[in-house]
C-alpha cells in the first residue's frame, strides 16, 4: 500500500498567504514613504533652523557670521593662517575676520566667509557640529564645499547646505532663474565648487517643500530651483526669454533633478 500523501495548499491557505504577502509589501512601501516624508520635513526644519541661527547671530554680534570684522577677538586667530586652506584643516574655534560688507565672500584665496560662517555659527552655539572654516581646496577656483567638513550635513542622505552671495541674475543666465538673490542658502549634493547644488531630490519633492514654504513655483518667490536643472521644471533654459514667471515643476519626471535655492531676504 502506498502511504505517501501529497499535500497541496487549499484555496483558503493560498488566500491567507497572499494576504500576508500583501501586508508585508504594503508595510515596506508605507515605511519607505514615511521615511521619505520625514527626510523632506527635515529639509524644511533645517532651513528654518539655519535662518533662525543667522538672525540670532546677527542680533548678538551685530554682524553676519563669517563676515564679522572682529571674530578673532572673540574666538582667536586660526594658527594655520587666514583665510586658510585645506592643507591644514582643523576643527578648533580659532577663526578669521571677515570684511563686514554684508555678503558671504567666497574667494578661497582672499576669504572663506562662506565657510567661516558655519564655523562661527557653531562657535556661538547657534548650530550643532564642528566645521573647518576653510575651503576644501588650495585654489580660489576650486573651493570645495565638503559636506560634514566645512558645511552642514542634512538628514536627507548625501545632501548638505551651503551659503552664497548671488548678485542680480538677468535673463542671459541659463544657470539660475532671473531674480534678485543676494545672500542665499543652497541645498543639494556635493559638486566641485563652493556650492551644494548637485541635484539631490525629485521635482515632486522640491514641489512639496516649495508648497509648504513659498509659492509652489520653481522660478519665483523665495524658494527656487536652478534653471539649468531641466529634470526639475518644464521651462527649459534660455538666455533670451525670461522663464522665471512661466516655469512649473515637472511633476511627471521621476529623475533626481533638483537642488534648492532659499533666499534669505533679511540679511
Amino acid at each position: 500500500m502506498n502511504t505517501n500523501h501529497e499535500h497541496a495548499f487549499t484555496l483558503v491557505e493560498l488566500a491567507i498567504i497572499l494576504v500576508i504577502l500583501g501586508l508585508l509589501v504594503g508595510g515596506v512601501l508605507v515605511g519607505s514613504t514615511l521615511i521619505r516624508g520625514g527626510e523632506l520635513r527635515a529639509v524644511t526644519s533645517e532651513y528654518q533652523r539655519y535662518t533662525t541661527a543667522m538672525t540670532g547671530f546677527k542680533d548678538k554680534y551685530f554682524a553676519l557670521p563669517g563676515d564679522m570684522t572682529n571674530a578673532t577677538s572673540v574666538w582667536g586667530t586660526d594658527a594655520d593662517g587666514c583665510p586658510g586652506t585645506n592643507a591644514a584643516i582643523t576643527y578648533s574655534a580659532a577663526t578669521c575676520n571677515g570684511d563686514g560688507d554684508g555678503t558671504f565672500d567666497v574667494n578661497a584665496s582672499t576669504s572663506n566667509e562662506d565657510f567661516r560662517a558655519w564655523q562661527q555659527l557653531a562657535n556661538a552655539g547657534f548650530i550643532e557640529g564642528s566645521y573647518s572654516g576653510v575651503a576644501n581646496s588650495v585654489t580660489a577656483t576650486h573651493a570645495y564645499a565638503k559636506i560634514g567638513t566645512n558645511v552642514p550635513r542634512s538628514k536627507l542622505s548625501a545632501a548638505g547646505w551651503s551659503i552664497y552671495n548671488l548678485s542680480i541674475i538677468d535673463v542671459t543666465s541659463v544657470i539660475y532663474f532671473e531674480s534678485t538673490y543676494n545672500n542665499v542658502f543652497l541645498f543639494g549634493g556635493e559638486v566641485a565648487t563652493n556650492m551644494t547644488i548637485n541635484p539631490i531630490i525629485k521635482a515632486e519633492d522640491a514641489y512639496n517643500i516649495d508648497t509648504k514654504l513659498d509659492d509652489a513655483k520653481p522660478g519665483s518667490g523665495n524658494v527656487l530651483v536652478l534653471e539649468s536643472q531641466s529634470d526639475c521644471h518644464d521651462a527649459g533654459t534660455s538666455n533670451i526669454a525670461e522663464l522665471a514667471g512661466t516655469a512649473a515643476y515637472d511633476l511627471d519626471n521621476t529623475n533626481i533633478g533638483c537642488a534648492l535655492v532659499f533666499k534669505t531676504n533679511t540679511y
